[in-house]
């Protein structure tokens, strides 16, 4: 089923080759502007590489902790940067831990999601820019990737504001989270009709942006979804992977959580989630060369926990 107007807002084209960008340009200034000389992230791969390459810029010491099926590109993107990389024997939530345990000691702060403000204000101005670039007129559905899903709430915050100011009228465009089958906990809350459920087993999406079993703040994403009228779709590894080739033949290089948008967009067209009438808008938060084979040229340490970090 065609839709009136389809747009693809391209965040690969920030200077770490994703959204992420937004988000450390601003935390890294403000903690920067408050003392700190010392920060820490968990991350996917892309948040990792953000706050590398802007910790790098402000003269400050970085330290990410990565799943250890992190991808090499990106592990080799924070090398260049500076920061120290620790891959963690585990997921995302269990290399915030380490962060956690070790805060104190290390005086290293911790700019994993919502953890500061600045990330979130970093991410709204994908929705100012957007309205911007539609002539103050918003889309009718907006599709996004979520994970730990500050950019949901980046955009959330962006449309309120710009509609107090009176610069865009009208309703909020319906938000829609897509997830990866295997790691969609938002996707469950929305069709079960209650609070977010962490996952603690059965974990089989693939090591990217999406792979984030305990949202920091699931229930403000799923309180967001439900304000606009939105939804959460879960879509499989085989669908993103063909969304992917797609894509590339529009000569836009996509990240599975990119090109996953194009996915959902697919199904809902299919199961009528959006009319023939509506204007829609596919958001690709990264570079798809990020996710490509490669062997980091130094050895990383796996650590299961801050004790081995500390004996590293």
């Amino acid at each position: 089923m065609p839709v009136k107007q389809l747009w693809i807002k391209r965040e690969e084209q920030n200077p770490t080759g994703s959204f992420k960008a937004r988000g450390f340009s601003v935390a890294i200034s403000l903690l920067y502007k408050r003392g700190f000389r010392k920060v820490a992230v968990p991350s996917n791969g892309n948040a990792a590489s953000a706050l590398a390459a802007y910790a790098g810029r402000a003269g400050m010491h970085a330290y990410v902790f990565v799943p250890k099926d992190c991808p090499g590109i990106i592990i080799e993107e924070c090398l260049q940067y500076g920061a120290e990389v620790y891959r963690v024997e585990g997921l995302i939530h269990d290399a915030g831990q380490i962060i956690e345990d070790g805060k104190m000691e290390q005086q290293w702060f911790n700019v994993g999601t919502l953890r500061e403000p600045g990330r979130v204000e970093g991410k709204k101005t994908m929705g100012l820019e957007l309205a911007e670039q539609l002539n103050w007129t918003l889309p009718d559905v907006i599709i996004y990737p979520t994970g730990g899903g500050s950019g949901i709430i980046g955009l959330w915050k962006a449309f309120h504001e710009l509609k107090a100011l009176g610069w865009v009228k009208g309703d909020l465009p319906r938000l829609v989270s897509f997830q990866e089958k295997g790691c969609d906990p938002i996707v469950q809350a929305i069709e079960r009709g209650g609070p977010v459920i962490s996952l603690s087993n059965g974990i089989s999406s693939m090591p990217t942006g999406l792979r984030v079993p305990h949202p920091p703040d699931g229930n403000l994403i799923v309180s967001i979804l439900r304000e606009t009228n939105g939804a959460a779709v879960a879509v499989s590894q085989a669908d993103i992977k063909a969304a992917q080739v797609t894509l590339g033949t529009e000569g836009i290089s996509s990240s599975p959580e990119g090109s996953a948008t194009w996915a959902a967009l697919l199904h809902l067209c299919d199961q009528g989630g959006i009319a023939p009438n509506e204007s829609v808008v596919l958001f690709n938060t990264s570079h798809g060369i990020k996710y490509l084979p490669w062997n980091p040229t130094e050895t990383i340490k796996t650590i299961r926990s801050y004790t081995e970090f500390m004996n590293r």
